[in-house]
């Protein structure tokens, strides 16, 4: 290295390299802190992360809850009640907005009110409607509308009476019920129509049933009279479910968007496609 000509050029070039070794330092300090920072909170990068997922989360729960409460309710088929318009194993979509919305709208019903909102539509004879249980107000039902506030309903010898006048059933195909293990049965299956024109199959299993001769009912103002399509195997407002208040209405049923005979369990993955009823998907509910 070439020394300095003058005293003066060497006392500005160790000033310059004591500057430097200064900021090297600082560097190597700052370096330092940073890893120990780092070193210190090892779970700060991992509890951001957390949160996100949490957020996300949260998101998609209430934006699932207000497509429940306020568009469309997924609803399984239990019972063999409304054979053979639905079948046990039947998934459907329930509009939630055709006949406006109640405090039974909304999961379990945690938001007090009386009366409904929003009425699109008023409830007409053959609608099947899934509804809250008039003596507990929460397990879901699900029946075919048949008398509207005001209406005189009775069964005579298993025919259906609406305000004293017959309705007509015409005698078509059996159904043939699939019993398991290859056994079937024939089902004697008939086709009403109400008097303003919906019609339906029924299913009449007992010819003379407990079912078949009723008393006359006389459905109250803001309230309509259920029956079940299987007519000798439904629990409806002949019997156990009485009359319900339009407020315990759910839904209006609209489409069946899966259907499984139940042939295959969760785990029997293999026998899945075999299990799925595809003749019944994307099929609308009437």
């Amino acid at each position: 290295m070439n020394k300095p000509d003058h005293p003066a050029d060497a006392s500005h070039m160790a000033q310059e390299a004591e500057r430097a070794e200064r900021e090297r330092e600082q560097a190597e300090q700052a370096a330092a802190a940073l890893a120990a920072s780092e070193s210190a909170h090892p779970s700060a990068k991992k509890k951001d992360s957390w949160l996100e997922v949490i957020k996300t989360i949260v998101y998609a729960l209430l934006i699932a809850g207000v497509i429940r409460s306020f568009l469309f309710q997924p609803f399984n088929i239990p019972s063999g009640s409304m054979e053979d318009t639905l079948l046990i194993g039947d998934y459907l979509f329930v509009s939630k907005s055709t006949y406006g919305y109640s405090r039974y709208s909304f999961p379990f019903g945690l938001i007090p009110f009386e009366g409904r909102f929003f009425v699109m539509d008023r409830p007409e004879r053959g609608d099947i409607v899934v509804f809250k249980f008039p003596p507990d107000n929460s397990t879901d039902y699900i029946k075919r509308l048949i008398g509207l506030p005001g209406d005189r309903i009775q069964m005579k010898d298993g025919v259906l009476h609406i305000n004293d006048q017959a309705v007509p059933k015409e005698r078509i195909d059996d159904y043939i019920e699939d019993l398991g293990d290859g056994q079937t049965r024939n089902v004697p299956r008939y086709r009403e129509t109400l008097p303003n024109g919906v019609s339906y199959e029924v299913l009449d299993r007992e010819p003379e049933g407990n079912l078949d001769n009723t008393q006359v009912f006389v459905v109250p103002e803001g309230h309509y009279f259920m029956m079940g399509d299987n007519r000798d195997n439904s629990a409806d407002s002949r019997v156990d479910v009485g009359y319900v208040p339009f407020q315990n209405f759910v839904g209006k049923a609209q489409i069946t968007f899966f259907s499984t005979n139940g042939s295959a369990r969760i785990w029997e993955v293999w026998k899945w496609p075999f299990a799925i009823r595809y003749e019944r998907l994307g099929r609308f509910v009437d």
